[in-house]
């Protein structure tokens, strides 16, 4: 069984984990505590199979939610047990995919068919940022945190290349689930920068969130 995927010979049948506000980008890293029975089943099997998860957002508080169609797809590249059951995984992001049907299973977590192909971009590096498109992302970045009362590490800010930057800044920042989903959603790593750069200028400021970007 191979673990290293291309968009060729990923499975066409994925677990799903609905979560409001965590997504999984390409290349992008997200650490997840597990404990509920349901999503213990899940990694049990996904470890015991392709190690791939797809993290989707509800659209609701219902039970089970509708979700959003378009999730993105991680494979699990850590995992470790507690001592009190509980499983500590982290997705490294593979590709988007949209649901083309959820489908009728036996198991106690959620299963749908994937579509892939309107995200063959995901398996390709991104074109880097115009310089103009990145200054005005680290200007946007500058007021949302001064507004938040926020702080950043400059330094490693300046270091980062485009879509790490934009990757963190889209999993850090508390922006609310049709926000996150936007970010996800968005065609290209310009077309991300985009959108972060428009929330980041419009946020309202915060009272007690406290992100520190490192």
């Amino acid at each position: 069984m191979t673990l290293h995927f291309s968009a060729e010979t990923l499975p066409g049948t994925i677990p799903v984990f609905p979560l409001a506000g965590a997504l999984v980008l390409p290349r992008g890293e997200l650490p997840l505590n597990i404990f509920e029975p349901r999503y213990l089943a899940m990694v049990r099997d996904a470890m015991a199979g392709h190690r791939l998860i797809g993290m989707v957002q509800p659209k609701d508080e219902r039970e089970p939610p509708s979700l959003y169609e378009v999730g993105g797809l991680g494979r699990i590249t850590q995992f470790s047990e507690t001592g009190d059951g509980r499983f500590l995984i982290s997705l490294v992001g593979l590709t988007r995919f949209r649901i083309a049907e959820e489908l009728v299973v036996d198991t106690p977590y959620r299963q749908v068919r994937a579509d892939y192909a309107p995200f063959a971009g995901d398996w390709r590096d991104p074109d880097a940022l115009a310089a103009p498109v990145r200054v005005d992302l680290e200007t946007s970045l500058r007021t949302y945190l001064d507004a938040q009362g926020l702080s950043a590490d400059w330094e490693a800010v300046a270091g980062a290349d485009d879509e790490s930057l934009i990757t963190t800044l889209t999993s850090v920042c508390p922006f609310d689930i049709a926000e996150k989903q936007a970010l996800l959603e968005a065609a290209s790593l310009r077309d991300r920068a985009g959108v972060l750069s428009a929330l980041m200028t419009f946020a309202a400021p915060a009272d007690e969130n406290q992100v520190t970007l490192h």
